[in-house]
């Protein structure tokens, strides 16, 4: 009976309890509720906003994605003009940091990789399936490696953009600060070969058309004469082998004549002989009188072919003029690379891709650098061209990975002056010089300005997609390892004679040899 009487209170006791506590953390609930909300919604405020400079833009030089602030900004010539958030790769699909272009745009994109997921505005930036585009933002990183914008601001920005402008992805927020230095006062545009550029490129494509269309007529000219002097050069092949044969047997019957031992066999090795001297002069003048008359018709066929190979010789040397005419009106960009020792330059030729997809951009420049202290880290930095000053041209320059301050990292370099000597006198706003530590991407290729990654930030978006195929041009044309016709991008691009050094840092992917150099 006690028992139960303890237990009744108990029940009681942890009745009353229980309300006291429900009502308790009902309290509690009511004075953190306004604190969790006003966090959210301070959270909600420190997310970057799309924005607009206060002034008039110009044309989108450069893009730079911060993945600290999931943010993106766009500059033109005098600074920024349009800002707004974004969402990065997720954990283990991480944005790559790093260096790149944008090499193919599409209005209405749906992933190959992602059940035909919508990806609209898609400014491609590596052919394995990086990318900004429109899509959406739950406030944080949360795509697959993709740089995802507001869907209006994607779409807004879709026309103002073009092949070739620079896309920078940077792990911390970066901005580009005004620039000079004693190297980039040695890019001095030449005013009358810049003004002149443009009608060079186009008097020089049609010589090359031109050109082209007389090499064409020639080949056909000699290939046409060939045909027709054939069955002569058979027949006149023919008879000197006849003839041959006669004056193998008219010695054949000198040497039985001087062997012959008795009357009747000397009688029978000198009628063999009158025999064989009359066959080898009646062939010596079947022979002269078949080469008389095919005479004019083998000299003609002969002239053609030589013709012929003048003629594409003309058309080689004009092509070449008339590329790099092409090149002189178009921003040069060069990549620095410590790893390699290397210089590389690209300009886009505006050449639809042999596959069909981008591009192609001429990689005809690619020569050793010199480097001071080659063992010390340079750091990532990015000097670009944005306007022309008095003459000369307007630089900023973008960090995005610590290593020598800008500076210091250009003075360390030496430009050789065959390169200087190519591009300077042509050197338009948008060029840009790019120096790191890393190697080339394997992702940059015939169709893609530069690719690389920072080798000490995630990779995870990157690394996990399949390699895009890279084809590989010889004398013949292009190929992916078989035989395809030439469709006269050979001349562009030709596999390199110059080794490269190994790469001296860990996880930057090496760059895909393919062009020689061009002196």
């Amino acid at each position: 009976m006690v028992n139960r009487l303890k237990l009744a209170r108990s029940a009681v006791a942890m009745s009353h309890w229980g309300r006291s506590a429900v009502v308790m953390f009902a309290a509690i609930a009511t004075l953190i509720s306004p604190i969790a909300e006003a966090a959210a919604k301070q959270a909600r405020r420190a997310q970057p906003a799309e924005t607009t400079a206060p002034r008039e833009a110009g044309e989108p030089i450069m893009a730079i994605v911060s993945i600290k602030s999931q943010q993106v900004t766009f500059y033109d010539a005098e600074g920024w003009i349009l800002r707004a958030p974004v969402s990065t790769g997720i954990k283990g699909r991480e944005t790559p940091a790093g260096v790149f272009a944008i090499v193919e745009k599409d209005k209405d994109h749906h992933s190959t990789m992602y059940d035909d997921a919508w990806m609209p505005n898609m400014l491609r930036i590596t052919w394995n399936g990086l990318a900004l585009h429109g899509g959406p933002l739950p406030g944080h990183a949360a795509s697959h490696g993709c740089v995802r914008m507001p869907y209006g601001f994607a779409e807004k920005l879709f026309d103002k953009t073009r092949i070739g402008m620079r896309v920078i992805i940077s792990p911390v927020d970066a901005a580009p600060v005004n620039f000079s230095h004693p190297t980039l006062s040695l890019i001095v545009p030449n005013a009358d070969i810049v003004a002149n550029a443009p009608a060079n490129a186009e008097r020089l494509a049609r010589e090359a058309a031109e050109a082209a269309k007389a090499a064409d007529e020639a080949k056909k000219t000699a290939a046409a004469a060939a045909r027709e002097s054939a069955p002569l050069a058979a027949s006149l092949r023919k008879l000197e082998r006849s003839k041959a044969r006669a004056g193998a047997a008219l010695l054949s019957a000198d040497r039985a004549l001087a062997a012959a031992k008795t009357d009747q066999a000397r009688a029978k090795a000198e009628d063999r002989k009158q025999k064989a001297v009359a066959k080898a002069a009646e062939l010596d003048t079947l022979l002269e009188t078949a080469k008389a008359d095919a005479k004019s018709k083998l000299d003609a066929a002969s002239i053609a072919k030589e013709a012929a190979r003048t003629a594409q010789t003309k058309k080689g040397d004009i092509a070449k003029a008339a590329l790099d005419a092409k090149l002189a009106i178009e921003p040069f960009s060069i990549y620095i690379s410590r790893a390699t020792q290397m210089l590389y330059v690209r300009r886009n030729t505006h050449k639809p891709a042999p596959d069909g997809g981008g591009e192609v951009f001429d990689a005809t420049i690619e020569v050793p650098v010199t480097i001071r202290d080659p063992g010390k880290p340079l750091g990532t930095h990015v000097f670009t061209a944005v306007a022309r000053n008095d003459g000369s041209l307007r630089w900023t320059a973008v960090t995005i990975e610590n290593g020598d301050d800008a500076k210091n990292a250009l003075d360390r370099i030496t430009i050789p002056k065959e390169v200087l000597d190519r591009i300077a006198p042509a050197a338009l706003p948008r060029s840009s010089i790019v120096v790191s530590d890393e190697p080339l991407s394997k992702e940059t290729n015939y169709r893609t300005e530069f690719v690389a990654v920072l080798s000490d930030q995630p990779q995870g978006g990157f690394i996990t997609r399949k390699p895009s195929q890279v084809l590989v041009a010889d004398d013949g044309g292009w190929s992916n390892g078989s035989p395809q016709a030439d469709d006269g991008f050979g001349f562009f691009f030709q596999r390199s004679p110059i080794p490269r050094p190994s790469n001296t840092r860990r996880g930057g992917g090496q760059f895909f040899p393919m062009q020689g150099g061009w002196w």
